[in-house]
């Protein structure tokens, strides 16, 4: 399950909260609002479990896969578990 980021809206960064029912490879992938890929969140291989709260949850710098600043704007962060995939849509407001 993946569930809403907090802060939401945010500037400069924000965790993204899932739980998992089983251990698998976790990987969450950032959209801009056009759809192409913005950055890639590889979490490895996660236990069964909740995954909330700052210190367990997945954590993004609100950067590119350059290192560079993202735009203000719409992206969608996509959770992928094994053959589950569940997307949500989060704002960038500087």
């Amino acid at each position: 399950m993946l569930l809403q980021n907090y802060p939401n809206p945010f500037n400069p960064e924000t965790w993204i909260p899932y739980q998992i029912r089983e251990p698998a490879e976790v990987v969450i992938r950032i959209y801009n609002a056009a759809g192409q890929l913005v950055r890639t969140l590889n979490l490895r291989q996660c236990a069964a479990g909740f995954y909330l709260g700052r210190t367990r949850a997945a954590y993004w710098d609100g950067h590119n896969d350059a290192g560079e600043k993202v735009a203000s704007g719409i992206y969608f962060y996509q959770l992928q578990a094994g053959d589950f995939s569940s997307t949500r849509r989060m704002l960038v407001l500087k």
